[in-house]
């Protein structure tokens, strides 16, 4: 009765109709679009850890604390966790409630909608795509100096071709194509090396951490040449405050850059209808794995910032590594580089897994064609785990991409802002729904979620705002061409098929 009260609520044609919680989680036992379930809350946090430790604390930490923040980086992390606390508890009472693969966007079409939910499937699309190759192309850059060579690239007539990003790529896709339980256990392994290195670092590090290199905790502003015109963060431009790196407005732009580090935790939910008891593991595997790292994040940070002078790690190309070696720890420099390389490895593969899920759950919609949903032997979609490598590996092997961590922190922040609205609406308008984890404050945790993450969107360029905003168009452009009256044949051949029931 429920769900015939919520169909009938909601329009059957409209960019708005929304797909109820009961349809949902039946269309997850459709024998030929059926996921397995065998994860447990022990695989998510592993995969939530996997993910969150790489790209960001070996490299994005030394070049936040140089460039922009100084020492008060680790004050940057604090203020980034906390925003990403504040959504996880969302995540989390959303998953509960909807186990269902495609995270944030199953999430809003159960809420807000057909429009609103694949505009946020098509956000998660460049958010997951974009990380992925650009981690692998990272990877690529380690793998040379573990190898001790220059770059992996090879020039075939005039391109330049990263074998070294297109070889883990396809790795990774095999795995995940061969099934997630074989995937968590990989990442299990990797994981364990290189928190273990993390470790090193900070148990290592503390013993040549010097005081005054605390001191200014927040260096004083300066005029920075990056922060000009579009390049300046939309606060800076609407505000006329100007572009600054340091002091107050280099610390808030730090938690807007740094976040990137903390991008992952999120995927947990993506493998919600993979996991065994949903109500209770899902909860467990985003907090928790949140929780492990904002520790790590802030004791590495608070170990670099001590153990060399911020001064010394501006420029790009500095990175964890960079303070032990500034030190004469040769060795430690080697095992740092070894563990980002293992870190790297995870952080594709979760990213990569991610974005199936995602793509998955908007086939078996009708939003993208349906045939990609098809799950094979091993319960895995392996058609669209195929594309993603393909298109992950190409993008990572022939095009130059820098560093895009702005452009996939605003996807991200946007997804917050929605599943933090969203949890607010389902408890209004579903009050009755069983719920493994509820969202503590209500409505307040969801409404300081949506202030905190608005607040780190405005401190990102405006150079990746218009960049957004023209990936979004392009969305609602194919939204209106294709998917709209896809899934309107689609929920047509539904009803013909009951009505002859």
């Amino acid at each position: 009765m429920e769900h015939e009260r919520s169909s009938k609520a909601a329009p059957r044609t409209g960019i708005f109709r929304t797909k109820s919680v009961e349809q949902s989680i039946r269309d997850t036992d459709d024998p030929d679009t059926k996921l397995r379930k065998e994860l447990t809350s022990w695989d998510l946090t592993v995969f939530g850890v996997a993910v969150v430790i790489g790209a960001g604390i070996f490299t994005l930490t030394a070049r936040t604390a140089g460039n922009v923040a100084g020492p008060s980086v680790s004050l940057a992390f604090v203020l980034a966790a906390v925003a990403c606390g504040l959504a996880a508890l969302c995540y989390a009472e959303f998953a509960s409630t909807v186990p269902v693969a495609g995270s944030a966007y199953t999430f809003s079409y159960a809420t807000f909608g057909e429009f609103i939910a694949w505009i946020i499937g098509w956000d998660l699309v460049l958010e997951f795509a974009l990380a992925a190759s650009v981690v692998a192309k990272g990877w690529s850059l380690y793998l040379g100096e573990v190898l001790g060579a220059s770059s992996p690239v090879v020039t075939i007539g005039s391109i330049d071709v990263d074998w070294g990003a297109f070889l883990i790529v396809v790795i990774i896709t095999v795995l995940l194509a061969s099934g997630t339980k074989l995937s968590s256990r990989v990442s299990l392994v990797i994981t364990a090396i290189k928190v273990a290195v993390v470790l090193l670092v900070v148990v290592v590090g503390a013993f040549y951490i010097k005081a005054e290199n605390y001191t200014p905790y927040i260096p004083s502003a300066q005029e920075g040449s990056t922060g000009e015109g579009i390049h300046q963060s939309l606060f800076s431009f609407f505000t006329g405050a100007g572009g600054s790196t340091f002091g107050w407005y280099g610390l808030l732009a730090a938690a807007s850059l740094v976040f990137f580090a903390f991008i992952g935790f999120d995927v947990v939910a993506t493998t919600a209808e993979e996991a065994k008891e949903p109500q209770k593991a899902l909860p467990r595997g985003i907090l928790g794995s949140l929780a492990i790292v904002t520790v790590l994040y802030v004791a590495v940070t608070l170990v670099l910032t001590g153990m060399v002078n911020y001064t010394e790690l501006g420029g790009d190309s500095s990175t964890l590594a960079t303070a032990f070696e500034l030190n004469g720890l040769t060795w430690a420099k080697n095992v740092i580089s070894f563990g980002a390389l293992a870190g790297l490895t995870t952080v594709v593969m979760v990213l990569m897994l991610g974005q199936t899920r995602v793509l998955f759950a908007m086939s078996r919609d009708g939003l993208m064609p349906r045939s990609l949903a098809h799950t094979g032997k091993r319960g895995t979609p392996v058609r669209i785990t195929l594309i993603v490598g393909v298109v992950v590996a190409a993008l990572a092997a022939f095009f130059p991409i820098g560093l895009l961590e702005e452009m996939v922190n605003i996807g991200t922040l946007f997804a917050f802002v929605l599943v933090s609205i969203g949890v607010v609406v389902l408890r209004k308008t579903r009050p009755g729904l069983p719920r493994g984890f509820k969202v503590p404050l209500m409505p307040l945790i969801p409404v300081l979620a949506v202030v905190s993450c608005l607040w780190l969107m405005v401190n990102l360029s405006v150079e990746t705002w218009l960049r957004f905003i023209a990936w979004m168009a392009i969305g609602v452009l194919v939204y209106f061409v294709y998917s709209k009256r896809n899934v309107e044949k689609l929920l047509l051949e539904r009803d013909k098929s009951t009505t002859r029931e």
